[in-house]
């Protein structure tokens, strides 16, 4: 099922049908501000087993992303967080940044062989609100790339056309992008902070500078 949401104003009745897929266990397709991702209910271990078997990858070694409303998560998901961590996010986030932190012991059950979780919060109003009604972070990957024509990726009816009957249901939030969130680890804390990778979000704007 494609179901097509204004990007700035979402409709709120399709945004219910989304979260009821996701309250049912069911998988998503959706937009970020990135690129579109593979998602379902963080608390669902099923569902979490069925986009890692989408996605190609093993759950036991496969870090998701928590996309959250805001990141007032952070006291129930992450623990440890230091002031300096703390205010880099607040000058990221909302924004195209995943920020790996320590795991709590507040995670579900099935991400606790984790001692981190990556943080989330787009810079778009369709994913941080299906996250509010729903009640819970949606655990998140990216959607697995077309090898042959990777700005497939890009067009939610083509997304549809190759993923119809693999997930329950496909938000069309517009144009996609190729480029993903810019990972920044801060699990040990904001003076041993590393950039995992450079993709969408620019260091720059957060005053960083990537050494060589």
């Amino acid at each position: 099922m494609l179901l097509k949401i204004h990007p700035d104003d979402p409709q709120e009745r399709y945004l219910s049908q989304v979260v009821d897929v996701l309250r049912a266990g069911g998988v998503i397709i959706y937009p970020t501000d990135t690129v579109y991702g593979l998602g379902c209910d963080i608390q669902n271990k099923k569902a979490v087993e069925k986009i890692c078997q989408i996605k190609g990858v093993d759950p036991a070694k496969t870090h998701l992303s928590c996309v959250c409303e805001d990141i007032s998560i952070i006291g129930t998901y992450a623990s440890k967080v230091d002031d300096d961590t703390f205010k880099l996010m607040k000058r990221a986030l909302p924004g195209p940044y995943t920020f790996i932190l320590k795991a709590s012991k507040k995670i579900p059950r099935h991400f606790q062989h984790k001692k981190t979780v990556g943080i989330r919060v787009p810079f778009s109003t369709i994913p941080t609100t299906l996250a509010r009604m729903l009640g819970n972070p949606i655990a998140s990957i990216s959607l697995p790339l077309d090898d042959e024509i990777p700005e497939n990726n890009l067009n939610p009816e083509l997304i549809h056309e190759r993923f119809r009957g693999i997930v329950d249901l496909i938000v069309d939030g517009g144009q996609g992008s190729l480029e993903a969130s810019t990972i920044i680890d801060c699990s040990e804390g904001a003076q041993a902070m590393e950039v995992i990778r450079e993709g969408s979000g620019s260091l720059s704007d957060l005053g960083l500078v990537l050494l060589e």
